[in-house]
């Protein structure tokens, strides 16, 4: 068995749900406000929050750990563990609203992940306190030993990324595994008016929605964990039309797939429309010099 098999064992533990789902409740009451929760997701930056900001907490506790070696040094080094402490708020916060959106297997291993980094920050915290007192080498100890265990919980947080697909784009593949040419999904008399409707266009999926001559697609899948945008519905966001997420509420304009509101922070995969003697043809958006396929 490798290594990081054994990470696959939190995900597949029902007993870390007796933790992991009150908390996951608890964010849940606590950000009510969706305005902050799209901040904390990172929509604004059309890219996840979490990790961007994981990179100043964890990159100064690092570099504080790489100085701790030269006693000389261990004033800036000092000066880093308080940045990473500092830092250490908003990114768990993002963290956190980003925990409350996931499954439930990824969030056995969040909340693993979770307790690590709080270990981790309660040694950072010890080692100030020692830095303090003026016992230098007590506090390169106990941030050593913090940044042992926040690594740990830094390669949880990767085996949930890369692993389990908590934060990466859902809808990506479209563009290299959707048709390039046209291709004829029905007739448009067809289509009911303002209701998203499952189509299928070479081996991929697609949501449709007509009004009046007007027809638009989407990508089936939402970028944000490949829930099927066809049982969403219909609202108004901003003055467009746009169509919910059915799992955990990502809204999308409909004419160029934009993410209005989170927790999805990729757009949804655009599939350019046609109709030709009233029948309705599709075809993915391609990079451009990248053909699908």
């Amino acid at each position: 068995m490798r290594p990081f098999d054994d990470i696959d064992r939190l995900a597949a533990w029902p007993a870390l749900d007796r933790i992991a789902a009150p908390a996951r409740d608890l964010v849940n009451r606590v950000l009510t406000d969706r305005k902050v929760a799209d901040v904390l997701h990172g929509v604004p930056i059309g890219h996840p929050l979490h990790p961007v900001l994981a990179q100043l907490t964890f990159g100064s506790f690092l570099s504080a750990g790489i100085l701790d070696l030269v006693p000389r040094t261990r004033r800036p080094a000092t000066a880093l563990i308080g940045v990473g402490l500092l830092s250490a708020a908003p990114t768990a916060a993002a963290g956190w609203a980003d925990y409350a959106q996931a499954h439930e297997e990824q969030q056995r291993v969040g909340i693993v992940h979770a307790a690590a980094n709080i270990t981790m920050l309660a040694g950072y915290v010890a080692s100030l306190a020692a830095r303090a007192r003026g016992r230098g080498f007590r506090g390169a100890l106990w941030g050593w030993a913090a940044l042992a265990v926040g690594s740990a919980g830094a390669a949880l947080g990767g085996h949930l990324s890369y692993h389990q697909s908590l934060g990466p784009n859902h809808a990506e593949p479209y563009a290299h595994i959707g048709p390039e040419d046209w291709v004829d999904v029905g007739a448009v008399a067809e289509l009911p008016e303002g209701t998203p409707v499952q189509r299928t266009t070479g081996d991929v999926g697609v949501v449709v929605v007509r009004r009046g001559d007007e027809v638009l697609a989407l990508g089936e899948r939402c970028p944000h964990a490949s829930a099927p945008l066809s049982d969403g519905e219909l609202t108004t966001a901003d003055g467009a039309e746009c169509v919910v997420c059915p799992w955990h509420g990502s809204v999308f304009r409909l004419t160029d797939g934009g993410v209005v509101h989170g927790p999805a922070t990729a757009p949804a995969a655009v599939f350019p429309t046609r109709v030709r003697d009233g029948r309705l043809e599709l075809r993915v958006a391609t990079w451009p010099g990248v053909p699908a396929g």
